[in-house]
């Protein structure tokens, strides 16, 4: 949350019942920097056109497949950035930091300021009636059949509309729809008269995008290393990430067991958690600190104790862990 956030903008930090670091070291961790937030979005878009240079210039499957899976998680990355962007964490100035998390969000088909609204009501009411994740990631673990059916399924493009429905606000942007779990009264009617036009735009752009690759000659090339990933392994990559976050955890009202921080090798955190997003426990403990102090803040809380019990496991053991059989109703 910003210092100038006013009632019905914020990001509330989740300490139900949780000690927290001391106010000093919180304000310090939330402090941002402009270039290290540009050293990600560049190392970002470096990655994407090296990925796709590489396959346009030597067009063979050998090339086009690892690229596609490799873009599918510089789309995630998109995601992510676009999510500090959401928190207004990405830049200083609130221009800039909107301007550059719409860039980077509807080339993926987001609407960052429609998620900006959607994203407030899973942290300011995460597991309650108005999170509305919980469908994502709820209800876990339910077999490792299961889990492996529901990523299949995104493998295969089905799931696609309903996840760009839901980023484009639809059906989760409704003010009147009582008894939903949907933005209501506590967001400010210029957030959602911001998501409206945000919403607007992102169409256009996947209107026109689509048509100008066409124009240009470079429409096959746009549907393989393009659409192709969007629609398939970024499916599955943010369902996995939703599901390893929140899945399968051991108290639903506590900020230390509602969410998870995943560990592991660092080529891994790489690809399904990228910019430091798998530290979600201190994402959601101080939704103001942005991603490249996340590390800092796992560190300070482990030194003086915070997260002893806490949800914070590798990430080997939250896949067994979420894709375990469910345990029988007693």
């Amino acid at each position: 949350m910003t210092d100038d956030a006013t009632l019905g903008e914020e990001f509330r930090d989740d300490g139900r019942g949780a000690k927290t670091l001391p106010p000093s070291l919180i304000k310090a961790l939330s402090r941002q920097d402009d270039r290290k937030a540009w050293l990600s979005v560049l190392s970002l878009l470096a990655v994407l056109a090296a990925c796709i240079g590489a396959a346009v210039v030597w067009w063979t499957p050998w090339v086009i497949l690892p690229a596609i899976f490799i873009i599918a998680s510089r789309q995630q990355a998109c995601f992510v950035l676009a999510h500090d962007a959401a928190h207004y964490r990405l830049f200083k100035s609130r221009r800039l930091n909107d301007f550059v998390g719409r860039a980077l969000a509807t080339p993926v088909g987001i609407s960052m300021r429609t998620y900006r609204v959607v994203h407030r009501l899973h942290h300011n009411h995460l597991y309650g009636a108005q999170d509305p994740d919980i469908p994502l990631h709820g209800g876990y673990p339910r077999g490792r059949r299961y889990l492996i059916r529901k990523l299949l399924g995104d493998l295969t493009g089905r799931t696609a509309p309903k996840t760009f429905a839901y980023f484009l606000g639809a059906p989760a942007i409704n003010d009147e729809a009582p008894g939903s779990n949907r933005p209501l009264h506590d967001t400010t009617p210029a957030l959602r008269r911001a998501a409206r036009q945000d919403r607007l735009f992102v169409v256009g752009f996947h209107l026109g995008a689509p048509l100008l690759a066409l124009a240009t000659g470079h429409f096959l090339t746009y549907l393989i290393l393009w659409i192709l990933p969007l629609c398939t392994v970024l499916q599955a990559l943010l369902r996995f990430r939703a599901i390893c976050e929140h899945g399968a955890v051991k108290d639903q009202q506590s900020p230390l067991l509602a969410a998870r921080t995943n560990l592991g090798p660092a080529w891994l955190l790489w690809y399904l958690f990228p910019y430091k997003v798998n530290y979600h426990i201190e994402h959601h403990l101080y939704p103001a600190i942005p991603h490249y102090n996340l590390p800092a803040c796992h560190r300070e809380l482990q030194l003086r104790g915070l997260l002893d019990g806490a949800e914070v496991r590798h990430i080997f053991f939250t896949t067994e862990l979420v894709s375990a059989d469910p345990v029988p109703a007693i």
